[in-house]
C-alpha cells in the first residue's frame, strides 16, 4: 500500500505546509486567529491546536512518545497559546519526520494496536492504513486552516504536493 518512502515525503510536505500556515496566519492578529468562523474546530487557532493535538496522539502510537494531556473534545483549546504551539509544532514536524526516516517496510506491513480514549477500547488497524490516515488528517485541517486563512484576507501559499521544493530550498 504504502512505503517509508511515502512516509517521509509526506513529512517533509506535512512541515513545509505547516511552515507556509504559520507565515499566513502571523499576517492575522491574534484576535482574527481565535475568532469564530464557523469551522468544525471554531477557530483558525482552533483548528491549528486540533490538528497539532492529532498528530501529537498519533505519534504516541507510532513511536511510544508522549501524548497529548488534553482529551480529543478539548483539543481546540489544548495548544491555546500561540508562541507555544508553534514551538510545539515545529518540535512535532521534527519528531514526524525523525520517525518517518525510520519506519520499515515490515513495519508498515504489520499492524498497530492501542487503547483507543475516544471510543473507550483496544484498537487493532493495519499501520499502513493508520499511517495514511495519520497524513490525510493532516491534509484535511490544513485545508480547512487554508480557507479560513484566505476568508480572513491572508495571502496562503500553494499546497500542491508536486510543488513542494527542495528542502534546501526553504530550510
Amino acid at each position: 500500500m504504502i512505503s517509508p518512502d511515502y512516509c517521509t515525503m509526506m513529512a517533509r510536505y506535512n512541515r513545509w505546509q505547516n511552515r507556509c500556515i504559520v507565515q499566513a496566519a502571523e499576517t492575522l492578529d491574534p484576535a482574527a486567529r481565535r475568532k469564530g468562523r464557523g469551522a468544525f474546530w471554531g477557530s483558525i487557532s482552533g483548528t491549528l491546536s486540533h490538528l497539532l493535538w492529532g498528530d501529537l496522539i498519533w505519534m504516541s502510537r507510532f513511536d511510544g512518545g508522549p501524548r497529548p494531556l488534553a482529551r480529543q473534545a478539548d483539543s481546540a483549546e489544548a495548544f491555546a497559546d500561540w508562541e507555544d504551539w508553534r514551538r510545539e509544532r515545529q518540535a512535532t514536524d521534527a519528531r514526524i519526520l525523525g520517525w518517518a526516516g525510520k519506519i520499515t517496510q515490515t513495519e508498515l506491513e504489520g499492524d498497530l494496536f492501542w487503547h483507543s480514549g475516544s471510543i473507550g477500547r483496544a484498537v487493532s488497524r493495519p499501520m499502513a492504513l493508520c499511517v495514511v490516515h495519520f497524513f490525510n488528517h493532516q491534509t484535511h485541517h490544513r485545508g480547512q486552516v487554508h480557507a479560513l486563512l484566505t476568508a480572513a484576507g491572508a495571502r496562503t501559499e500553494d499546497t500542491d504536493l508536486f510543488l513542494m521544493p527542495d528542502e534546501a530550498d526553504w530550510m
